[in-house]
């Protein structure tokens, strides 16, 4: 594990850390500081929703997964792309609000060794009341050859492939929140000077946890195994005997975050019908790295989800993810442990 000094700003943090490798290209230092950017930027429309007008809404149309757009969905997503981009460092991005995978113009990607999936602004139901909502990325190699066309094998890579993973979470305050491998960071956006700032230097998930979440509201949908999950983390906890607390916000970031704070297990599993929601390349891959370095677990259910290999970029996955003894008991009630 690397660390650095809690109070140093995210580009500082960066700098360091490449300089701690030798072959380090300073690609990464690019790539984040544009991240960062983004992040302060949707952050900004994300606090001013409510009285900006075009902010907050729905704008009558559908994006790729069926889901009834947002207006801030469409401006983060807008946002992300044309700063990433343009970076030269990034090839093609594959976002939640494209059916197709975006690449940069020529001039930009003809050296750019990496690709990005992105959900732009995780939770945007969530918008008009208020309530946590957030921005998740996954950084994997490019594969094919520099110079050709981007296409969707290069986003079509096991989790375990990622070089970086990380999510903004935009509440109470801004933090981002990423992994290269080398442990997980924590930066809180500081209004007063418009930076973000080293607040945590290794993130990690309790062994143990008290939280359960998961919509309640489709137990009727569950199979057996996914109501036997439910029924026992509803009644049974094996330190107070008790159920475990239930906690759903409904935003994934957020809902994720608090578990890593506090330890529990996030679940969406698939309805008896076998249909999944999240997404394995920019929703279930990226927090799988991300409580992998934190000491957790992340599964469908029987595969780890950084061993899944997708088949195309808006695959669905059922996900169990936090701390390890609550994602192993929902494997063991499953019957796939």
């Amino acid at each position: 594990m690397v660390t650095t000094s809690i109070g140093t700003t995210i580009t500082q943090h960066i700098n360091e850390m490449q300089a701690k490798f030798p072959k380090a290209s300073g690609t990464f230092t690019r790539i984040f500081h544009e991240l960062a950017i983004t992040g302060k930027v949707i952050s900004s429309y994300v606090r001013r929703a409510g009285i900006t007008a075009g902010v907050t809404g729905k704008i009558g149309s559908v994006n790729v997964q069926g889901e009834e757009q947002a207006n801030l969905d469409v401006i983060s997503h807008d946002i992300l792309i044309n700063r990433l981009l343009a970076t030269g460092m990034i090839a093609a991005i594959s976002s939640e609000e494209s059916e197709e995978i975006i690449q940069a113009e020529e001039e930009y990607s003809r050296n750019a060794k990496y690709v990005l999936s992105t959900d732009p602004l995780d939770g945007s139901s969530n918008i008009d009341v208020n309530v946590s909502i957030g921005t998740i990325f996954s950084l994997l190699p490019r594969i094919t050859p520099v110079g050709e066309p981007v296409s969707q094998k290069d986003f079509l890579q096991k989790g375990s492939n990622q070089v970086a993973a990380g999510y903004i979470l935009y509440g109470s305050s801004t933090l981002f929140v990423y992994t290269s491998g080398h442990g997980v960071f924590s930066f809180t956006l500081d209004p007063t000077i418009g930076e973000f700032i080293l607040s945590d230097d290794h993130h990690t998930i309790p062994e143990n946890g008290i939280i359960y979440s998961i919509n309640e509201g489709n137990y009727p949908n569950l199979n057996a195994g996914n109501q036997r999950i439910l029924d026992y983390f509803r009644t049974t906890h094996p330190d107070s005997g008790r159920g475990y607390t239930g906690r759903y916000i409904g935003s994934l970031v957020a809902d994720f975050h608090r578990n890593m704070l506090k330890g529990g297990i996030y679940i969406y599993p698939a309805t008896s019908d076998g249909k999944a929601k999240l997404r394995l390349l920019y929703e279930a891959a990226p927090l799988a790295l991300i409580v992998k370095e934190a000491g957790g677990l992340a599964t469908d259910g029987i595969n780890d989800i950084l061993d899944i290999e997708p088949t195309a970029i808006h695959q669905r996955v059922p996900l169990y993810i936090g701390s390890t003894r609550e994602v192993k008991k929902a494997q063991e009630l499953l019957g796939t442990a």
